[in-house]
């Protein structure tokens, strides 16, 4: 069984840090390409983060320059630091899994197959 597992979620203020995780589990994820998504209440899933196998990266505009997407292959793990939180920043986030990528970080949900549960980030102004 696949598994997504996200961590390091909390409360912060404004220009706060926190460090996301993702572990993956039950296959390797080493060639797939993971993305990170937020959900916040009232508003559809979108694109944050995603990183190829080789480290290519993509960010949404919102975040670029304030949060760095990594991967440690050997512990099928990804991190989000996220640095410079706004309240705007608030919401569930979500680890993701694309498969049938490998060189390519894409945006839709569509092509992402695997999910987590989510870990919830609250900023506070």
């Amino acid at each position: 069984q696949v598994t997504l597992v996200e961590s390091g979620g909390g409360s912060v203020q404004a220009g706060g840090s926190l460090r996301l995780s993702c572990a993956a589990s039950g296959r390797a994820f080493s060639s797939d390409v993971m993305g990170w998504f937020r959900q916040a209440p009232g508003n559809e899933r979108e694109f944050v983060a995603g990183i190829t196998w080789s480290g290519t990266n993509l960010y949404s505009d919102s975040v670029k320059g304030r949060f760095t997407i990594s991967r440690d292959n050997a512990k099928n793990t990804v991190y989000l630091q996220m640095n410079s939180l706004k309240p705007e920043d608030t919401a569930v986030y979500y680890c993701a899994a694309d498969h049938a990528a490998t060189a390519i970080v894409r945006r839709a949900r569509r092509y992402y197959d695997y999910w987590g549960q989510g870990t919830q980030v609250t900023v506070d102004s």
